[in-house]
């Protein structure tokens, strides 16, 4: 009776070993701070997107049309440049 009793003891260790490393696994995905370019390209992209509704905006209230063709060109460069910085690539 005693070696079943030790069995428990050996798998009830190895559970606990498992289960704190999967507890650090999640704790270092959790903590994984992104780099300073990660931060750059998001910070730029956000930047690029206020911009973006801000000529929306000005797009629906101009009667202008040159100025409409300017922001429509506007509009063209920046989504072009939101597809380069797009921090879901």
């Amino acid at each position: 009776m005693g070696d079943s009793g030790e069995g428990l003891v050996d798998a009830e260790a190895r559970f606990q070993e498992k289960q704190a490393e999967r507890e650090q696994e999640r704790a270092r995905r959790e903590s994984k701070v992104p780099s300073p370019g990660d931060a750059d390209r998001d910070r730029a992209f956000r930047s690029l997107t206020l911009a973006k509704v801000e000529l929306e905006r000005q797009a629906e209230s101009t009667q202008h049309p040159v100025r409409l063709q300017q922001i429509r060109e506007a509009l063209k460069e920046i989504e072009r440049r939101m597809a380069e910085s797009d921090p879901g690539k």
